[in-house]
This record gives structure tokens, C-alpha cells and sequence, in this order.
């Protein structure tokens, strides 16, 4: 079936089965290779995108539900003045290890953003709860989420930044 979806602000078609996951459409279809796949049960995040503004996990999103929606995946989180704040503290605080869910990461972290300009560590923690890090970067995530704040930070070895 054909379907037009609006992905990072540009119209694109794709001709795939109506419960085809989101995230194959992505990947296989649009070629956009930054969402990952990880347990493909919404358990882990790393397929974390947005979907008119609002984190879901494109691993078990039928393309069929996403309708008139905005679809922004990594590839585009950074053309919004939000997103390349997140993508920026990422690399100052130097979140990333393996990387492999760090698209997710950044994904939930710019929309706990959007909704909360300056979360408290409550904030963070429900907001980012369901995304793993097998990296264990907790710690350098929340630091990188309060800088995207313009928030007082502890960095990893916990001083004050």
C-alpha cells in the first residue's frame, strides 16, 4: 500500500504492507539508518523517534497508524534549535560509549525538553526511564540533559560544572 509520511519536514512516499513497523519503513524503505533496532517489543528505546513532537517507539508503530503525522527521526532532531542543543551537550559532555542507543537517547531527551524547559532529576528519570543504556551513561546523560537546559550540572566525577 502506498503511503505519504512527513519525514524530517519533507514529504516522503513509500509503498509497504500497512503493519509494516515505522522503524523498517525508515531504515529499509527511506534509507534513514539512525533509528536502531533493539528489542523490537518498545521495551529499550533505541527506535525512540518523534511523532508530532512526542517520543514513541517506532519498533512496533504500524505505518498505517501514523497517518498526517510528523515523523523526525535523528537525522533531523538537529535542524530545530532544541535538538542541536541536546546533540551539542551529547559531545561536550561526551555521553556516548558504544552509541548504539544514543539516537534514542537524544530523541527522548529533546522532547522531555520541549515539554519540561528545566526538568529536576524526577523530570529526567521518568522521562528517560525507558530508554537503556547498555553503557551505563546515565549519569553523563543527565548531566547533558540539564547543560541542554542551561542548568547547573555535576559532571561525572561529581563536581560542580
Amino acid at each position: 500500500m502506498k503511503y505519504t509520511l512527513r519525514v524530517n519536514g519533507a514529504d516522503r512516499s513509500v509503498d509497504v504492507d500497512a503493519d509494516t513497523p515505522l522503524l523498517w519503513v525508515l531504515r529499509d524503505a527511506l534509507q534513514l539508518k539512525g533509528t536502531k533496532f533493539g528489542c523490537g517489543a518498545s521495551l529499550c528505546g533505541a527506535c525512540t523517534v518523534h511523532l508530532d513532537g512526542a517520543p514513541v517507539r517506532s519498533c512496533v508503530l504500524p505505518v498505517s497508524r501514523v497517518g498526517s503525522a510528523a515523523v523526525t527521526t535523528i537525522e533531523g532532531i538537529g535542524t530545530s534549535s532544541l535538538g542541536k542543543r541536546v546533540q551539542d551537550a551529547w559531545l561536550d559532555v561526551d555521553v556516548v560509549q558504544c552509541g548504539y542507543c544514543q539516537a534514542g537517547q537524544i530523541m527522548a531527551a529533546t522532547a522531555l525538553l520541549a515539554a519540561t524547559p528545566k526538568p529536576t532529576d524526577a523530570d529526567i528519570d521518568r522521562a528517560m526511564s525507558g530508554n537503556l543504556c547498555r553503557c551505563a551513561t546515565y549519569n553523563r546523560i543527565r548531566a547533558a540533559i540539564k547543560q541542554a537546559a542551561g542548568m547547573p550540572t555535576t559532571d561525572t566525577r561529581g563536581s560542580s560544572a
